[in-house]
């Protein structure tokens, strides 16, 4: 049967380079997307990151897109040209399980033109950006102003070679914060109340029919090239194998710190047809840090196994960085914040 005429419809556009390369018309697409980009320094991330949380949406970071990438085509390098249209399709299928927050460079060249987005530009004065910079990597004012226009140039060829021009013009944002006005945390109510008065949450997740036609139009643009879209990419529910995973992850959170749950697994040994007899999978990476934590907080007696393994992984992979935290190490994590009663000393 024929949809009433006061059914809102839309075209199904993707932009590339500021042309269309496909209009598809449908009913309305049902998702709640918000992209967040901003100008270095600003701390967007973080921005994301707690929107996210008040809202229940799966954020996305560079360094989680460049994983899903990495799952979906391999090793095969994604030309910056249809970088949109890779993470797209990857997106896409994400969306059906999840609303998204995606904080990434170049992030609004992303479902620019599709109902349910909401597109997100994060500003603030060079002394500002500055002035954070120098707290979070600990630098002088002059190592730090050195570290922005470094970080800027970098920015600029990268939003250059994926989006065509250097700077996003203002007509691709609904919303500007000026990140000297707003803490993360006041940042993240602003989107809220925008989501909310968009009633982006309204119609649910994206529908398989949209996800379908989408990823289409990305393979289209991706076949150019030689590329195609495996299906291999997915986010794993967080199931914790331990308790203290999961205060641990709260902990993280808390603190406003990215973090993935065994995202890597790393083969240890083989056997002589080279099929993998033992690996190791680190409970937690900080992707903003690149670096991997291992939660040991069994009876010490019982960590010799586990050591050896750590110890396996630093000389056959030196460029892995990993903490690791033993029982005592993670006691005194939390009972400084109060949760000592709470943790659980023996694994199971």
């Amino acid at each position: 049967m024929a949809p009433p005429m006061s059914t809102p419809r839309t075209s199904l556009v993707f932009w590339v380079r500021d042309k269309p390369y496909c209009s598809e018309r449908l009913h309305r697409i049902s998702m709640a997307i918000v992209t967040i980009s901003g100008e270095t320094g600003c701390r967007s991330a973080d921005i994301g990151r707690a929107a996210a949380h008040r809202l229940g949406f799966l954020h996305v970071t560079e360094a989680r897109l460049a994983a899903l990438l990495r799952q979906e085509f391999g090793e095969v390098e994604i030309p910056d040209r249809v970088w949109a249209s890779a993470a797209t399709a990857v997106l896409s299928r994400v969306a059906m399980e999840h609303h998204l927050m995606i904080s990434t460079p170049a992030a609004e060249a992303l479902f620019p033109k599709l109902v349910g987005t909401l597109r997100v530009q994060v500003h603030g004065r060079a002394a500002h950006r500055i002035g954070a910079i120098m707290l979070d990597r600990r630098l002088d004012r002059a190592g730090a102003g050195s570290m922005l226009r470094l970080l800027e140039r970098e920015d600029r060829e990268k939003r250059k070679n994926r989006c065509g021009r250097s700077s996003p013009a203002s007509s691709d944002f609904d919303i500007a914060l000026n990140s000297e006005n707003f803490e993360p945390e006041q940042a993240a109510d602003i989107i809220g109340a925008a989501v909310r008065s968009r009633g982006l949450l309204e119609d649910g997740l994206l529908s398989p029919t949209a996800q379908s036609q989408i990823e289409f139009q990305a393979r289209l643009q991706l076949a150019r090239f030689g590329i195609l879209p495996a299906g291999k990419a997915v986010i794993k529910p967080k199931m914790f194998g331990h308790p203290s995973e999961e205060l641990f992850a709260n902990l993280l959170d808390f603190y406003r710190i990215a973090w993935e749950y065994e995202p890597r697994s790393f083969p240890l040994q083989w056997d002589r047809e080279g099929r993998v007899k033992e690996a190791f999978t680190p409970d937690f990476y900080l992707p903003e840090s690149d670096l991997y934590i291992e939660l040991t907080t069994m009876k010490q007696s019982l960590v010799t196994r586990k050591n050896r393994k750590i110890k396996l992984l630093r000389a056959i992979y030196p460029h892995v960085n990993i903490q690791v935290f033993y029982q005592k190490d993670f006691q005194d994590l939390v009972s400084k914040h109060g949760l000592a009663d709470r943790v659980i000393a023996n694994d199971v």
